[in-house]
């Protein structure tokens, strides 16, 4: 067994640590392609079934439930709710996170552009269209615009 290695990152915005074995993956899907397990490290999505615990050390990654802010759901997961983004759950985390780092590049996305910014991520219920309806009622909102 490998010596473990101490890792410290901020999930969230609180400050973790843990000693991990540094050569361990946390296998999903096992192929990387479903992009359920998409988080923001350091501003970017990644797919967390890729990576092994001491890539992130040091840095700050976010999750699904970091969206949440003062216990009120952020404009994605509104917009997920309100344009029934989601049936069965499993694609939904990653297609937040990607949505959330698209956002915070691109205020006003086209279609086009949200359904590049998903392209990382497998739905296998919804046929993407009320994602995107998802994505663009969160683009209004947080644009001070209503849907």
């Amino acid at each position: 067994m490998a010596k473990k290695q101490l890792v410290r990152v901020k999930v969230n915005g609180r400050e973790r640590q843990a000693e991990v074995e540094p050569r361990l993956l946390h296998v999903g899907c096992d192929t990387s392609h479903c992009g359920a397990c998409t988080v923001v490290l350091n501003g970017k999505t990644v797919k967390s079934c890729t990576m092994f615990a001491p890539q992130a050390d040091g840095c700050e990654l976010m999750t699904v439930e970091g969206l949440i802010q003062n216990g009120n759901l952020h404009p994605l997961q509104e917009g997920f709710k309100q344009e029934h983004g989601l049936q069965c759950g499993f694609c939904t985390p990653g297609m937040l996170m990607s949505s959330y780092v698209l956002l915070q590049k691109n205020k006003k996305p086209t279609e086009e552009d949200i359904r590049w910014g998903i392209s990382g991520n497998l739905c296998r219920c919804t046929g993407y269209q009320n994602i995107v309806k998802a994505v663009q009622y969160a683009a209004a909102k947080t644009e001070g615009g209503a849907k």
